[in-house]
C-alpha cells in the first residue's frame, strides 16, 4: 500500500494545471449510455473513480478507449443493465447508471451504494422521483431493481432537498422519457450544468440550465446523438492548490481553471488576508503579510463547497485567531480533526461546529485519510509542519486527485510516494 512521506517547511512557487473536473466527468460518462454513437470526451481526470466507472460500462456491455486524458466511449453493445455490487460499493457515484439504464432499456439492477465514511447520501430522492415517472422499484437482496412497461413519462418532481446526483440521475432519465418533466429544487452546480449543456447539445430539449428549475422535454426512447465535449475544470482541486499555496504563504499560479465557479472560495481566501491575481483561466494566490481567521458555512453551490471544508480547516491553523466552521451537508465530515490533532492542531469539536484556535505550530506526524478531501487537508499540513510527515491510505487521495505529489513536487514541495 501506498503512503506519501513529507519534509515540511518548503516555499512554494510556479505554476500548476488544473484537471477536468471529476464530479463532471462522472455522471457525463454515465449519461453517454443514452447515445446511439460512439462518444469522445476530452479533459477527463486520470483518478480511480472514473477508472472505476469506465470498468463498469465495460462489464454492462460498453467498449471503451481511454488514453491521456481523453476517453471514447461505445455503449451500443450493452448487453448487461446489472451494477453488480463489486462496483458499485467501491464507488457511490456508480449509482448514476441508474437513471440512463432505466430509461433506455425499460428495466435494470443496480446494487444499492452501501456506506459512506463521510455520512448517509440515501438514494429516496431519486427513487421517489423515478416513482413517479412510472417506475415499478422495488429493493431485493441488496440491489435496486427498476422496471417500466412503457418509456418512463415526463411529470412534476420536487426535491424535498438539493441533491446533485439526484438531478444528475432524473435528468438523464427524463431525457429519453415520453414528455416534459419539471424539476423543481434542482441542484445548481457547475457539473450538473455542464450535464445539462451536452445533453442539449444532443438534443434534448432543457430549459433553466443553472437555474433551481428543469425543463425537459423528453425524445420518448430516441436514443442521442452526441457531440465531442470537454469536462470543465475541477474547482476542488484548484481550490486545494490555492490552499497549498496559502498555508505555505507563497506566491503560486493555478492554470486552465475557471475563476466563475469558484466565487466562494475565492472570497474566503480574500477574507483571510491573500490578495488574488485573476484571469479568465488561471488564478495567482499572493503571500498575506497576516492571515486573519474566517467563519465558514458549507451549503449548496454557489455556497461554500463541503469538499472544501477539510482543506480550509487546515489553512485556519496558520491564521491569527479562531476561525469556525460549520458543517451543514454531511454529518460526519470532521473525521480529519483527531489527525489534525496529531500535527499540533488546536481544535474543538461540537455538533457540526469546529472551532480552530490559532495560529498552530504544527510538527510532522504519521497520519491516515479517512476520505478523499480529509487526505488532501493532510497533505497540506504536512507541507508546512516542521520535519517528517506520512500520510497512510493514500488510496482515498487517488479517487480524486490526479498526479497530485508530482504537481506538487513541481511546485518545490519535498514530497515522495512510498511503499508501506
Amino acid at each position: 500500500m501506498d503512503y506519501l512521506q513529507i519534509e515540511g517547511g518548503k516555499k512554494l512557487s510556479g505554476t500548476v494545471e488544473i484537471s477536468g473536473a471529476k464530479n463532471a466527468a462522472l455522471p457525463l460518462i454515465a449519461s453517454t449510455i443514452l447515445s446511439k454513437n460512439v462518444v469522445n470526451i476530452s479533459n477527463i481526470p486520470n483518478v480511480k473513480d472514473i477508472r472505476t466507472l469506465l470498468n463498469l460500462l465495460n462489464i454492462l456491455g460498453a467498449n471503451f478507449w481511454y488514453e491521456k486524458n481523453r476517453a471514447k466511449i461505445d455503449t451500443s453493445f450493452i448487453t448487461s443493465t446489472t451494477a453488480v455490487y463489486d462496483i458499485v460499493r467501491t464507488m457511490r457515484a456508480s449509482i448514476l447508471v441508474l437513471g440512463p439504464l432505466l430509461a433506455r432499456f425499460g428495466h435494470c439492477e443496480v446494487s444499492l451504494p452501501g456506506g459512506c465514511a463521510i455520512g448517509q447520501r440515501p438514494i429516496d430522492l431519486h427513487l421517489k422521483a423515478l416513482s413517479l415517472m412510472g417506475a415499478e422499484i422495488e429493493i431485493k437482496n441488496g440491489y435496486v431493481l427498476t422496471k417500466a412497461k412503457k418509456a418512463l413519462k415526463g411529470t412534476h418532481i420536487i426535491f424535498d432537498k438539493i441533491t446533485v446526483t439526484g438531478t444528475e440521475n432524473i435528468v438523464m432519465a427524463a431525457a429519453l422519457a415520453k414528455g416534459t418533466t419539471t424539476i423543481v429544487n434542482a441542484a445548481k452546480e457547475p457539473e450538473v450544468i455542464q450535464l445539462c449543456e451536452v445533453l442539449k447539445k444532443s438534443g434534448v430539449d432543457i430549459e433553466g440550465i443553472g437555474t433551481d428549475e428543469l425543463k425537459i422535454v423528453g425524445t420518448d426512447r430516441e436514443l442521442l446523438n452526441f457531440e465531442d465535449f470537454s469536462v470543465i475544470p475541477d474547482r476542488i482541486e484548484a481550490g486545494t492548490y490555492l490552499c497549498a499555496g496559502a498555508i505555505t504563504n507563497s506566491k503560486i499560479t493555478i492554470k486552465k481553471c475557471d475563476p466563475n465557479h469558484m466565487d466562494a472560495i475565492l472570497t474566503k481566501f480574500t477574507q483571510m488576508g491573500f490578495d488574488l491575481k485573476i484571469k479568465d483561466n488561471e488564478i495567482t494566490i499572493l503571500p498575506a503579510k497576516k492571515i486573519y481567521p474566517i467563519e465558514i458555512i458549507t451549503s449548496e453551490y454557489p455556497g461554500f463547497p463541503t469538499d472544501m471544508q477539510a482543506q480550509f480547516m487546515a489553512l485556519s491553523l496558520k491564521a491569527d485567531g479562531t476561525s469556525i466552521i460549520e458543517e451543514r451537508l454531511f454529518e460526519n465530515r470532521f473525521m480529519h480533526v483527531s489527525e489534525l490533532m496529531r500535527f499540533g492542531a488546536n481544535i474543538h469539536l461540537k455538533g457540526n461546529i469546529a472551532t480552530i484556535n490559532g495560529p498552530c505550530k504544527l510538527y510532522g506526524a504519521d497520519v491516515m485519510a479517512t476520505d478523499l478531501r480529509a487526505s488532501s487537508a493532510l497533505v497540506l499540513a504536512g507541507l508546512t509542519a516542521k520535519g517528517t510527515t506520512k500520510v497512510h491510505r493514500i488510496y482515498h487521495l487517488d479517487r480524486g486527485y490526479e498526479n497530485l505529489e508530482k504537481k506538487l513536487k513541481n511546485l518545490g514541495a519535498s514530497i515522495e510516494r512510498l511503499k508501506e
